[in-house]
Order: structure tokens, then C-alpha cells, then sequence
């Protein structure tokens, strides 16, 4: 997998990139990640990539020509799938983690100001992404969100097979409560059945609690779940199948209003 990234700030990615996962996966050669400064291909002698908008307005605008060459010359080797991270975007998720993990190149163009000047919009990029409904002062932070969620689905990065499938959104359920030492910490003791390595008993309560954390805190993520027979039982003998159907009902009638 081999990120390309088009940014006026590549000192912002350099250290996220020298830590922990990403930093083990660049040196096994599992990801490769380019940093393209954008002002290199400016080709006035200030190396501006920026200028005032037409017709008038706040903020500045990054310039067409800059941005051209520089993807020009990023994608003359391969091409790959140009994605702007910017507020305009469709809203990031697992599944698009999940989507991107199977190309072999992404190109990232971090917006800047005010955006991009909208003619290199429609001629170059493949797609738009936002990290969230708010606003940032660039994209590159959007950007190490990218490359981090998206690495970490790779085969072999996490070591753990099941880690990435496992995974809060991958399954659809948010992650049960996880406990470790000591067993019992300001007069909260770890659940009993986490001890008496019954692995059958302790995966039927980790589904269950990540049921229970995602009727509680994110209700409208369970009409998206297909709950298997044998998980339909388990909720139906801790008494959950109801409170999840009544979720799942509430979340389709407001949806259609």
C-alpha cells in the first residue's frame, strides 16, 4: 500500500509517522508513505500556493497549478486514487477504511484556507472525505487518520489476526469493557466470568455487554447489524432481543419522517 500525500505542512505528518504501528509497518515495507511538499511545484519565486478568491470573500484559495503539477508528477509512476480531505466530503467511516485498504495507491491532498480552487476538484479527484462535522485548519490531520485507520486493516500489521475484525464499527457493535490488573482497583473488581477461562462463557459476555454499550450509547448503529441465530438466543435469554428490536424499529420510523 503506498500513500501519497500532497500537503504545504509535511513536517505535520513526519513524527505521527515515527511511532508505534505505522513506524513498524514502514519498516517491514507494509506501507509507504511520500510526503509532497505542494510549494515545490509553485512556480512564482515566492512559492505561492495560495491567492484571494473571485469575486471576493475571506480567506484565501490554493491555487489550480501548484497542486496539478504536484499530483502530475505523483502519479506519473502509477496512478492512484486521488482523495481531498475536506469539510465538503462524505463523512469517514469504517466502511470506507475497509473500502480504501483494498487499493494499492492512495493519493491524499490536504486542503488548506478557504479549500481548493474548485477546477482541480473536478478534474483530478476521485473522491471527497471529512473526518467529521467540524473544521479543521488543514487536512493533514484528516489525512494521519486516513493512513492510520486504513494501515492498521492491512494483513499482518497488527500482528493479531482478529484484532482489525474484532474491532469497534468492523463488527458493528461498539467494543465490550475491556479489564486487566489488578483485579480490583478503587472497590471495582473485575467480572467473575473474565477469571474462570470458560472461553465459550466469556465470548457470549462480551457480545452481550457489546450490545448493552452500543443500546446505550449508539442505538442507531444496530439496524445495521445481522445478528446470527445463535446470537439471537444469547440476546433473547439476557432479555436484550426486545430492547434491541425496539431500537432498531425507532431508528427505521425516523429515518422515514
Amino acid at each position: 500500500m503506498r500513500f501519497e500525500v500532497l500537503t504545504i505542512f509535511p513536517d505535520l505528518l513526519t513524527t505521527p509517522l515515527q511511532e508505534g504501528i505505522l513506524k513498524r509497518a514502514i519498516q517491514a515495507d507494509q506501507i509507504q508513505v511520500n510526503l509532497h511538499n505542494i510549494r515545490d511545484w509553485a512556480s512564482d519565486k515566492h512559492a505561492m500556493t495560495d491567492d484571494r478568491p473571485f469575486g471576493g470573500g475571506e480567506g484565501m484559495v490554493m491555487k489550480p497549478e501548484p497542486l496539478a503539477a504536484c499530483l502530475h508528477n505523483v502519479q506519473a509512476e502509477k496512478k492512484g486514487t486521488v482523495v481531498l480531505l475536506s469539510p465538503r466530503g462524505a463523512v469517514y467511516n469504517q466502511e470506507t477504511a475497509e473500502r480504501l485498504a483494498d487499493l494499492e495507491k492512495i493519493v491524499l491532498v490536504c486542503g488548506r484556507y478557504e479549500g481548493v480552487d474548485e477546477r482541480f476538484r473536478r478534474l483530478y479527484v476521485d473522491e471527497e472525505i471529512s473526518i467529521g462535522d467540524y473544521i479543521l485548519t488543514g487536512g493533514e490531520l484528516a489525512a494521519m487518520v486516513v493512513i492510520d485507520s486504513v494501515t492498521r486493516l492491512l494483513p499482518g500489521v497488527l500482528g493479531c489476526s482478529d484484532s482489525a475484525r474484532k474491532d469497534t464499527f468492523s463488527c458493528g457493535l461498539l467494543k465490550h469493557g475491556q479489564y486487566t490488573r489488578p483485579r480490583e482497583f478503587s472497590g471495582l473488581t473485575v467480572p467473575e466470568v473474565l477469571l474462570n477461562g470458560d472461553h465459550a462463557r466469556i465470548e457470549e459476555y462480551r457480545f452481550l455487554d457489546s450490545v448493552r454499550e452500543t443500546l446505550q450509547r449508539r442505538p442507531e448503529l444496530l439496524h445495521k447489524v445481522s445478528f446470527t441465530r445463535a446470537e439471537k438466543k444469547q440476546l433473547q435469554r439476557a432479555g436484550l432481543f426486545h430492547q434491541v428490536q425496539q431500537a432498531v424499529v425507532g431508528i427505521r420510523q425516523s429515518q422515514h419522517e
